[in-house]
């Protein structure tokens, strides 16, 4: 894609980015992952009931099978899939609104938990059992489709999020500068139960995360690691 040049020259980034995109999207699977866990409870599903949804490993790959994902009254969702008072256009979860669970139901939110410093700590809903995904329901529709995992039957572990070591300065005289939040590491990560089969340099597509990697190095059998590759957004193209 670069092609040869007699003449020195820079190619950017973005372009390494996606044709790593351009090379993973057929033959990683994709997962589901919450990074920033809030938990969600689904008060009128029954207590102690698992269920086991169908979800696709790659809808662009349908060579690669489908897996069982394991739902249940508990679940996480990712904190920014939450907001008490959006603004104008959020189309995921608030209080009031209805989304859909990816390869599961339609829920609504009906009520909002705080600690005593104000802070959100779960958010409780109501599911509609008639909006199971596959079934061909046409009732209504909802705008916003957010990813989950079972909060009961999960893979916990270490992601670490990796941006670029230097970015340009502010300062045009200071060219490209030291990036001091070029790496991001979160303990209390939440991924689907089918990760716990992984090997070391699996390779996978979280939901809306991006591609990510099983290390190598610090992975053990009690303790998972993934390092993310690069992100989703593939900006490329517009450039």
């Amino acid at each position: 894609k670069i092609g040869v040049s007699k003449a020195n020259s820079e190619v950017d980034i973005s372009l390494l980015e996606h044709c790593i995109r351009e090379d993973l999207k057929l033959s990683a699977e994709r997962k589901m992952a919450v990074l920033d866990p809030l938990k969600v409870v689904i008060t009128n599903y029954p207590e102690g009931q698992i269920e086991y949804l169908d979800a696709e490993n790659n809808s662009e790959n349908p060579e690669l099978g489908i897996r069982k994902m394991p739902f249940s009254r508990e679940i996480y969702i990712e904190r920014d899939d939450f907001m008490e008072n959006p603004p104008s256009k959020y189309y995921r979860l608030f209080p009031g609104n209805e989304v859909r669970l990816r390869n599961a139901y339609f829920v609504k939110c009906e009520e909002v938990i705080k600690d005593d410093a104000g802070n959100i700590v779960e958010v409780r809903c109501t599911y509609d059992p008639e909006t199971k995904s596959g079934t061909g329901f046409t009732g209504r529709k909802v705008k916003g489709t957010i990813h989950w995992v079972s909060a009961t039957h999960n893979v916990k572990a270490s992601v670490r999020l990796y941006d670029y070591l230097f970015v340009k300065s502010e300062n045009d005289e200071e060219g490209y500068v030291y990036n001091a939040n070029s790496l991001k590491v979160l303990d209390e990560c939440y991924l689907e139960k089918s990760l716990k089969k992984k090997k070391k340099d699996d390779k996978y597509q979280f939901n809306r995360h991006g591609y990510f990697v099983v290390d190598t190095k610090d992975t053990t059998e009690n303790h998972l690691v993934f390092n993310r590759i690069v992100s989703l957004k593939d900006s490329f193209n517009k450039k």
